[in-house]
């Protein structure tokens, strides 16, 4: 236990002692965060921070390596799986280094992720099995190599996107961190505890300089690499325990983060924007929109870590089906206190999905109906046939009308018209719009002009102009047979006009 708690204050003071050097020297290299529409800080801060943390933690387990005693001597024996953590850990903080530095766009750092991660699932370190209760064991087979992939990788980016406060971050790990130690001490897992706890003294000590008001953040380089190393240390621990308690306590001890994720990939999902794209919807923008201080949320933060890993210890000493009502009973206090806060609203995401299942089923018709008339469109040959494809377009694509001015050789002029049967819409259900198409004629071009109905949407009516335009472009006039006369054609649907 002596050894234990040399390391943690060790780390501790290693980091408290690094940190301000690491904040120097970001500052004369002009490496720091700039505060912007999307952040929450007033002024430039230095941000690799994340360096003081890699370097407490290693400086330490390479010093617990020398020590001629129990723990030193586990350690010298280090399981092959444990080094390719710490090179792969090690790997993804130079990668975080790099985008603080230079800047790296998020799939690059996505890939990096990933092929760290099948690294580490080559090693051994994958999610085999879980007992839930002593008669119900999953066995993942291959699909462990998928389930430990979304997990690590899930792990790595819910507590990089959870560093957008002082502290937020550090403190949120150092919970997950304290867990994890006492799961392998109370494993017997010496090097684990020796990992976790050095890890945790580093953030302790980083803490000193991150809480608000923040004179360092950590970082991608920090963010990163206390995800990977979390991830790859519970997947470890969880091997050894061999129950759902490996996995359960560290996923409770950072609760907040992954549902903050989860229901930012949601949110994301259902107003069709990129999965990278930032906002200030987080749970700590909420509770600061709530009127909370920047440290008061982050005490808040906090405490709901600390109550959700406490009460999840329970499951140290209860089986098989309290330990899943404990767990189960725990996620349900998360997810309620996401609702109260704001960060998920049940009747908003029911909505959002109906919605988005209504456009896919407008895309998917729209492009039906796209698919049938560009079979009309190449069976023209001459311009009566193609005013015909013009017209089956406008009907399929629900168009209100049209109508094409034309000039005769002789120099008269007539009016092609194309209305909707039902045609009776107000000006503000119908969009209209001139398109050019290119004439037969050298540098000439006719000009058709559309009445779109919105259909309720404007996105609707936009997707449909835009068939249409692709239409003209790729079966124009220009494309007719030549040596047609041009034709008096009209039918019921479509009139003409002199």
């Amino acid at each position: 236990m002596k050894t234990y708690l040399s390391i943690y204050f060790g780390s501790t003071v290693l980091a408290i002692v690094i940190t301000p050097i690491v904040i120097r020297v970001a500052s004369r290299l002009n490496i720091i965060d700039t505060p912007d529409m999307r952040k929450v800080h007033s002024k430039p801060v230095p941000r690799i921070g994340g360096v003081a943390i890699f370097v407490s933690m290693m400086v330490l387990v390479i010093l617990t390596l020398l020590l001629q005693n129990a723990v030193g001597e586990s350690l010298r024996l280090i399981q092959h799986k444990v080094v390719v953590m710490l090179l792969t850990a090690g790997y993804i903080f130079f990668v975080g280094l790099m985008d603080d530095v230079r800047g790296l766009r998020a799939r690059t750092k996505l890939c990096a992720q990933i092929l760290a991660t099948i690294i580490v699932c080559s090693a051994g370190i994958r999610i085999e099995s879980i007992t839930v209760t002593d008669r119900l064991t999953l066995d993942f087979g291959w699909f462990s190599w998928v389930f430990t992939l979304l997990w690590i990788v899930g792990i790595t980016n819910a507590v990089n996107l959870s560093d957008g406060l002082d502290g937020l971050a550090a403190g949120i790990s150092a919970v997950a961190c304290g867990v994890i130690a006492i799961l392998a001490v109370y494993n017997s897992d010496v090097v684990m505890a020796v990992l976790m706890l050095a890890l945790l003294g580093s953030l302790t000590g980083f803490l000193v300089f991150n809480f608000h008001p923040a004179k360092v953040f950590m970082g991608d380089s920090g963010s990163l690499f206390l995800g990977f190393t979390i991830a790859c240390s519970s997947v470890l621990c969880a091997t050894k325990i061999e129950t759902v308690v490996g996995l359960a306590l560290p996923f409770l001890a950072l609760g907040i983060p992954i549902f903050d994720t989860l229901f930012s990939i949601l949110r994301r999902f259902l107003e069709r924007r990129s999965l990278f794209a930032p906002d200030r919807s987080h749970f700590h923008h909420k509770l600061l929109a709530l009127g909370l201080r920047q440290r008061h949320v982050v005490i808040t933060a906090y405490v709901i870590t600390l109550l959700a890993a406490g009460l999840g210890m329970l499951m140290l000493i209860t089986r098989n089906a309290q330990t899943v009502m404990v767990f189960a009973c725990i996620l349900l206090l998360l997810v309620l206190i996401f609702r109260v806060v704001g960060s998920l609203r049940l009747r908003e995401t029911i909505t959002g999905l109906e919605r988005k299942y209504t456009i896919y089923q407008q895309k998917r018709q729209e492009m039906e109906n796209f698919e049938r008339i560009e079979l009309h469109f190449r069976q023209a040959n001459i311009f009566d046939e193609w005013w015909q494809a013009v017209c089956f377009a406008s009907d399929k694509l629900d168009f209100a009308g049209g109508l094409l001015p034309l000039t005769r050789r002789d120099g008269t002029e007539r009016t092609l018209v194309w209305e909707k049967d039902d045609g009776h819409f107000s000006a503000d259900e119908v969009v209209r719009m001139v398109v050019p198409v290119r004439d037969r004629r050298a540098d000439s071009s006719l000009n058709i002009e559309v009445q779109v109905h919105t259909n309720g949407s404007l996105e609707s009516a936009g997707r449909r102009i835009a068939l249409f335009t692709r239409l003209m472009d790729e079966h124009g006039i220009a494309g007719l047979s030549k040596n047609k006369a041009e034709s008096s054609f009209v039918a019921s649907k479509h009139t003409s006009a002199e």
